[in-house]
This record gives structure tokens, C-alpha cells and sequence, in this order.
């Protein structure tokens, strides 16, 4: 079974965590993200998955958890830090939060982004120029809906807020890395999709990753952790500056 990201917040939560992986320690780091998945499913995660950068260095790990409070949300964060002290040898944690998904595209008429193992997905996050997102948002609501249609390649697009802070996010999953750098390369961003987006963001940053896990795949590596630990236990993991989600 697929992965899905849905198109609106009706049903799930959603959060991202991202990671930089410190020395050379990114296989070990994907494989000790396999099993915080499964210990995750303990505290309500009904899908995850983890992207790696194809050309930087970033892994992000992807939840979508069944509905809560926002302090039940703040609850569950504190959780997670905790748990992700196990693995702060591994990696320096740049960012989290929990996000909402406001809007959606897919070219099957589902209502969510599908992805499975091996799937290219691209991502942007914007930091709005001040601390209201209205539009921001709105403006990447226009460009998804005037544009998604013409995307060769592209099978789904999403976008989010985050409840943490003010920031706006996209992600987009491709039929394949060809297809996503065909259209970025043959695209006519600048000219005409720029123009509606500078003047509302003071930084962005975008990659594009490869997905090399999700939580529906029938082998779970778990060389890193035994089958002990829970979730409940650690201390607050190394934290560094902002990243691109």
C-alpha cells in the first residue's frame, strides 16, 4: 500500500521532522526512522515515510496521525523530541512541527497524495513577510490551481500550514526524476509564477527527494534500536536552525 498525504485536515494531522544527518550516517539514520514509525503507530500514526535529498543532505520523516487536540498535539511533540534523543548521534534535528493541509491536486481525482518506495517528491517552505498567512497561503492556492493541469509528470500536489509557526509549504509527487526536472527546467517559473509569490515571502527553500521508506513496506530493518525502547523516554534532542520544510 501507498503512503497518502491528505488534501485537507478533516481526518488527519500531519507533521514533518526534519533531519541533517551528521558524518556519513544517512543509511543509519533512514534505518533508525524505519523504527520510530513503528513506534509510532503505539501513539495514533496511521501513515509514515521518509524522503532523502537527492542532491543536499536532508531526511525528513512524515507522519499523518489520527485527529487531536492542539494541546494533545503540543503533548504529542514533547513525546517525539523525547523519543528522538536515541538517535541524536546520528543526526541534528533542523526542524518540526505539525501542519495542516488547506488544498490538494491529483490527476487520478483522489482526494490525497499517493507515493510509495522509490517515488520523487519535491517540496518548497515559504516564510511569509509577516505573521499572517492568509496571503501567502491564498497565492499558493492560485499557483496549484492555474497551473496543475498543465504539469507533465506531476501526479499530485498539497499544500500546508503549519500550526507551530508562521510558514506555508507545497510538495508535489512525480511520475518520476525526469519528469520533475523536465518541467523546472522547461518551466517558465520566473516570468510568470514569481511575480505572484515575491513580494509575500522573505525566504524559500526547495529540494527535491527521493522517498526511501514508508510504513505500509513488508521489511522493517531494525538494526539500529533492539525492541525495547519506548516513545516515553529520552532526552530533548540537539536541535539546529531552520530548514527547508
Amino acid at each position: 500500500m501507498p503512503c497518502f498525504v491528505p488534501f485537507s485536515n478533516r481526518n488527519l494531522d500531519i507533521s514533518f521532522f526534519v533531519f541533517r544527518p551528521v558524518g556519513l550516517f544517512s543509511d543509519e539514520l533512514i534505518e533508525a526512522l524505519k523504527y520510530f514509525s513503528f513506534c509510532c503507530e503505539d501513539h495514533g500514526c496511521t501513515y509514515s515515510s521518509v524522503f532523502k535529498s537527492i542532491h543536499g543532505n536532508l531526511v525528513i520523516w512524515y507522519g499523518a496521525w489520527l485527529k487531536r487536540s492542539n494541546e494533545k498535539k503540543k503533548q504529542l511533540t514533547a513525546t517525539l523530541i523525547s523519543a528522538l534523543a536515541n538517535i541524536s548521534n546520528l543526526a541534528v534535528l533542523m526542524d518540526y512541527g505539525f501542519f495542516e493541509s488547506y488544498a490538494g491536486e491529483s490527476k487520478d481525482g483522489h482526494p490525497a497524495a499517493k507515493f510509495s518506495s522509490g517515488d520523487t517528491i519535491s517540496m518548497c517552505s515559504m516564510l511569509p513577510c509577516s505573521d499572517d498567512l492568509s496571503d501567502l497561503s491564498y497565492a499558493c492556492l492560485a499557483v496549484l490551481k492555474s497551473c496543475f493541469l498543465k504539469m507533465e509528470g506531476v501526479s499530485a500536489g498539497v499544500c500546508f500550514r503549519c500550526h507551530d509557526r508562521p510558514r506555508v509549504a507545497c510538495l508535489h509527487v512525480w511520475k518520476s526524476l525526469h519528469s520533475c526536472y523536465a518541467w523546472f527546467l522547461s518551466s517558465n517559473y520566473r516570468k510568470t509564477l514569481s511575480p505572484f509569490l515575491d513580494h509575500l515571502y522573505v525566504d524559500i527553500k526547495y529540494d527535491v527527494f527521493r522517498v526511501v521508506y514508508v510504513s505500509s513496506d513488508d521489511t522493517l530493518n531494525l538494526r539500529v534500536f533492539p525492541p525495547s525502547p519506548t516513545l516515553a523516554n529520552g532526552e530533548a534532542v540537539k536541535r539546529g536552525g531552520e530548514s527547508g520544510v
